[in-house]
């Protein structure tokens, strides 16, 4: 069943939330929705507190592994990680307490999808894929069409988001993750088409983010994937100094799908 799914996104250091498509090494480009005065590890215990699970921890760029490690001491087990993620670190950000480490620009040296280095990462993990979630967040093209993006989101790679290529990667992950970086951190609406393509390729749990408003869109979610796809709202959230949706708002609605 479709669920709220929280994040914490880290950009030198501090809790952000961030216009995805704007996120490229000049600073002076970055769209910043929101900076938050709560620390990393404030959030986690949030999160915690209200038993969200499958919650994710994004490192967007250097300087952000202090803040990760303490969200993740303080919710050890139950946060993914992301950002940065390689064969030689994913074991360590498992002993440091994620549930899971979250893969993009590693698979995809010089943009082209690499079979040798994802094999890499699942031998790190001792070949536990239930360890491993595999982001395919991408952009846009044309008018059905959606390619996986890295380097923040600035590099269009070789692999198109489909049911041939999500099926060649399920048998080596537990779930996807899937930002619409076209539409991340605008708040003007859902990539809808994405969604029903997604729950109609996955067969495994994927979560997508990009551009929720509203407590309307978990349940324009839940009705276009038959409650296969999760939702990650952020800039929306008055957490996050959003005035579309209350977090206490999200909280309750996942409650009321357990019912």
């Amino acid at each position: 069943m479709t669920r709220f799914r929280p994040c914490i996104d880290l950009h030198a250091g501090q809790v952000k939330q961030i216009v995805g498509g704007t996120l490229d090494s000049s600073t002076a480009e970055l769209k910043t929705n929101y900076v938050s005065q709560h620390s990393a590890g404030h959030f986690a215990g949030l999160y915690r507190d209200q038993h969200l699970e499958g919650a994710h921890v994004i490192m967007l760029g250097p300087g952000n592994e202090d803040a990760a490690k303490e969200a993740l001491a303080a919710w050890p087990g139950h946060l993914q990680l992301g950002g940065g993620i390689n064969d030689q670190n994913a074991a360590t950000w498992m002993e440091r307490g994620a549930s899971k480490v979250i893969i993009t620009s590693f698979l995809f040296p010089e943009g082209k999808f690499s079979q040798e280095r994802l094999n890499a990462v699942l031998a790190a993990l001792g070949g536990k894929k239930e360890h491993l979630v595999i982001d395919l967040s991408c952009r846009r093209r044309g008018d059905d069409k959606w390619f996986v993006a890295m380097n923040k989101w600035q590099t269009i790679t070789d692999m198109e988001v489909n049911q041939e290529s999500i099926r060649a990667l399920e048998p080596y992950c537990a779930e996807f993750l899937i930002h619409a970086a076209d539409n991340e951190g605008l708040q003007k609406g859902i990539d809808e088409q994405l969604v029903q393509k997604l729950a109609e390729w996955c067969s495994i749990p994927v979560t997508y983010a990009g551009g929720g408003r509203n407590i309307d869109d978990l349940e324009l979610v839940k009705k276009l994937s038959g409650g296969k796809v999760d939702l990650t709202i952020g800039s929306a959230l008055d957490c996050f100094g959003g005035t579309g949706v209350k977090f206490d708002d999200c909280v309750a609605w996942n409650a009321k799908q357990e019912i």
